[in-house]
């Protein structure tokens, strides 16, 4: 069996697998593949409007706030957002918390005006800057709730929701990880690649409310409104990221959804942090206990020649994506929806093995 801690794109469920793969010889029986019907038949239309419906389940969202599946990944959305919601003469507020972050950031100053009102830039983003104040005058206030690359992650949205000012938040690699008010978020978005499907299309939730603000022409391509307006068929959709986005969230729901998922992913992520804290030879290197992420556990080892022994070790007993971030380096293993426990068991029971044989 593999163990597939890969960051993404990451691990699926195995029975997404199976019929995602029967649906490319044969969709519904309808001796077509699901990658040849056409984006505008009944076929397809049946695919988008379930995995629509789902993600309002599984988000209990409102009337207020749409879903799409877009084109362009969670980068294409680092401009995207400022284009539709900041005027050139307009204050963004921006927190900066990692890599993701700061690519927003700079994205978003291409728009308008971008107030950065808390930073860990300069500890290498080893926490999560808490102390900050978000002027009332900005659009909307941008947070990443996770970063994948340093393994922070937000776990208190209180201060974000007194702000008073529109929320937006990058959910690339914790959406559907745990539960959360997601309604109190006036824009959510989120690469499939993690905890909803296939690489290959975006999803978006979007309080239409906050739409048609801004001064600037807006390229058809570019504007939320008409996405909405064509329930994200403008043009040709990624179809079959999109069917595998259903397969992921209706598997979901059959696992009861995002409240039992939740509690396995805390489980998995209580046994890894428990095991690297309980062994000299490995260090964590989020130095606050609070800020850990669920999804990305970060540790790395004082001896690198270690490092590399370790991640043979891992290759031979058939466990993968543990390698960190090639900026930061370290281990970096993903604990995402579909990884089950057995699999962090495994990978802990090989780490206390090694610490012991070379502690």
């Amino acid at each position: 069996m593999m163990h597939n801690f890969n960051a993404g794109p990451s691990i699926l469920p195995p029975e997404v697998f199976k019929q995602a793969s029967e649906a490319i010889l044969n969709y519904n029986n309808s001796g077509l593949s699901i990658l040849e019907i056409g984006h505008r038949t009944d076929l397809f239309q049946a695919v988008m409007d379930e995995a629509i419906a789902l993600v309002k389940e599984l988000m209990q969202l409102d009337d207020q706030h749409e879903v799409l599946f877009l084109h362009g990944g969670a980068s294409t959305q680092f401009f995207q957002i400022p284009m539709n919601l900041l005027n050139d003469n307009e204050i963004a507020a921006y927190t900066d918390t990692g890599t993701w972050s700061a690519k927003a950031i700079k994205e978003a100053k291409l728009f308008g005006h971008v107030e950065v009102v808390c930073s860990a830039k300069e500890s290498n983003y080893n926490h999560l800057p808490k102390q900050f104040t978000v002027p009332k005058t900005a659009k909307y206030l941008h947070l990443t709730t996770n970063e994948t690359i340093h393994g922070v992650q937000w776990h208190d949205f209180t201060p974000f929701f007194e702000a008073g000012v529109p929320l937006v938040a990058d959910m690339s690699s914790d959406i559907l990880s745990r539960e959360m008010d997601f309604k109190k978020f006036d824009l959510i978005y989120a690469g499939a690649q993690k905890n909803v499907g296939a690489a290959g299309v975006n999803l978006v939730v979007v309080n239409k409310n906050i739409l048609g603000k801004v001064n600037r022409k807006l390229a058809t391509m570019m504007d939320y409104r008409q996405h909405i307006e064509n329930g994200s068929m403008l043009n040709t959709p990624p179809v079959f990221a999109v069917y595998v986005c259903m397969l992921t969230l209706r598997w979901l729901k059959s696992q009861g959804g995002v409240a039992a998922i939740e509690k396995i992913n805390n489980q998995k992520a209580q046994l890894l942090y428990n095991t690297i804290d309980s062994l000299p030879v490995f260090k964590g290197t989020v130095i606050n206990k609070e800020d850990r992420s669920i999804m990305n556990a970060c540790f790395v080892m004082d001896n690198t020649d270690l490092e590399k022994e370790f991640l043979t070790l891992c290759k031979q007993n058939n466990i993968y994506g543990v390698k960190g971030h090639r900026s930061v380096g370290g281990f970096r293993p993903s604990l995402y929806n579909a990884l089950p426990l057995s699999s962090v068991q495994v990978l802990t029971d090989l780490m206390k093995d090694f610490a012991n044989k070379k502690g």
